[in-house]
């Protein structure tokens, strides 16, 4: 993911917005219909995982590899487009998100277990 810089993403923004306008679709894309189909395909991403043991990668087939990679591309296309819709710069806010979560989770105090910050 070294390559995932905010020119990439700009990158991807604009190939969003191509795809969208060549099928005049933007009438569709408002945030409700956006968050909605977002929470859609993250579901879907689920798919691959519903029966195998610990849903590490070696226990899904090629296949299935396959479908979460194109999964997970749909989630980043909503996302991308969620934010496009209503001017949030996704890299901005990641690094935001992650400064508020080193509050919530000092590493001292949390590293190598999963409980939620409200329990320590």
């Amino acid at each position: 993911m070294a390559s995932d810089s905010p020119s990439e993403l700009r990158e991807l923004r604009d190939l969003v917005r191509a795809f969208v306008a060549e099928r005049d679709w933007d009438k569709f894309h408002t945030p409700k219909n956006l968050a909605v189909s977002l929470s859609v395909e993250a579901g879907e991403l689920l798919e691959p995982f519903q029966w195998v043991a610990a849903g590490s990668t070696d226990e899904l087939t090629d296949a299935q590899l396959v479908q979460v990679r194109h999964e997970a591309a749909d989630v980043l296309i909503y996302l991308i487009r969620l934010a496009d819709k209503l001017g949030i710069e996704l890299g901005g806010a990641v690094r935001e998100k992650l400064e508020l979560n080193k509050q919530k989770y000092p590493a001292g105090l949390v590293k190598g277990s999963a409980r939620k910050y409200t329990e320590y």
